[in-house]
């Protein structure tokens, strides 16, 4: 009887053992699926649902990738130039945000459109739009993380430049997440832009190892090792070496407000510190009091006057004077 007792245990144990392996094997594959090829998620609601009208708009980045999304002019428009800011959404988001159960992991509905709503209230022209790989625009694999998305961001805001009813001079911008670090990537790329949100940047190895970890326990670093080869075998650059801090310092005379969770179990508290030390022109990091990373995330929505007021200071500034700096080439062709 006991000898029977311990063959049935084993083998209900090693079913058991089997089915949770390979139940966190499909979640290891779904994510590392989305880390490559991205997630698009349904449109779930319109701008028109808010009142707001919403011009289609599609533009290239400069390695040839469509990008689609809405421009939605700003109230009152009467056709003068305008301050625009532009929004960044996250992985594996869209232009709308996140919708509750369409990610790959534990999430929260996080709604693009209720910030959009209120800068546009306030006088300023919106952006969203879907990063490659994401929503309606086109494929272009790997996901990077913010490396490559930050031409993306670069092309949004030069087809706002190109926009007669647009103040290129008083561009901002909002990124969460992934799409915090291709804004900070981005920005010194298309200076001046005057201010910017960074809502939960990453460091990816931080994000990675945390996650991984939650996720899969002690196979964690077996799975990540898979992963992380595999997301290079496609060109992505070491995930690793995806790490924002180095671009906060080329960031210049943009004003940044970071915005961290304070429970955020899959971000760091200290690398988002670490990247408002090294920017040249940061305002205090905002530690929103949150149990997860959503948490950090929904600080936005749950905030919207501290933000218009954000943008409303720097973005109504009157443009910074250019001033020519010469170097000896220039002293030389003068004389000559």
């Amino acid at each position: 009887m006991l000898r029977r007792f311990f063959r049935y245990s084993m083998f209900f144990g090693g079913l058991w053992l089997g089915l949770r392996v390979g139940r966190l094997g499909a979640l290891a594959n779904q994510l590392t699926n989305a880390m490559v090829s991205g997630k698009r998620q349904p449109f779930w609601r319109s701008p028109a649902e808010l009142g707001l009208e919403a011009e289609a708009v599609n533009f290239k980045a400069s390695d040839g990738v469509t990008l689609r999304g809405w421009f939605i002019p700003r109230d009152s428009h009467d056709g003068t130039p305008a301050p625009a800011v532009v929004f960044v959404h996250g992985w594996p988001w869209n232009r709308m945000g996140n919708h509750a159960g369409n990610g790959v992991l534990a999430d929260q509905t996080v709604d693009l459109l209720k910030p959009a709503r209120a800068l546009h209230d306030a006088g300023f022209h919106v952006l969203l739009f879907d990063l490659r790989n994401h929503g309606a625009s086109d494929a272009a694999t790997p996901v990077t993380f913010g490396v490559k998305e930050a031409r993306d961001f670069v092309a949004a805001v030069q087809m706002l430049r190109g926009r007669s009813d647009v103040d290129g001079e008083r561009i901002g911008a909002i990124g969460y997440s992934m799409g915090a670090n291709a804004i900070m990537y981005g920005i010194p790329e298309v200076q001046p832009i005057r201010a910017a949100v960074a809502v939960q940047p990453v460091r990816v190895e931080t994000f990675l190892d945390n996650v991984a970890q939650q996720t899969f326990g002690a196979i964690a670093p077996y799975l990540t090792n898979i992963a992380e080869h595999l997301h290079e075998s496609f060109g992505s650059p070491p995930l690793r070496s995806i790490n924002p801090t180095s671009a906060a310092t080329q960031l210049g005379e943009t004003t940044m407000l970071y915005i961290q969770g304070s429970g955020d179990t899959w971000g760091s508290l200290v690398d988002v510190q670490a990247m408002a030390s090294a920017t040249p022109n940061a305002r205090p990091v905002v530690v929103a009091p949150s149990h997860d990373r959503y948490g950090g995330y929904q600080y936005v929505n749950s905030h919207l006057s501290e933000i218009v007021a954000f943008f409303t200071e720097q973005l109504d500034k009157q443009p910074l004077p250019r001033v020519k700096v010469y170097d000896n080439r220039d002293a030389e062709a003068q004389s000559e």
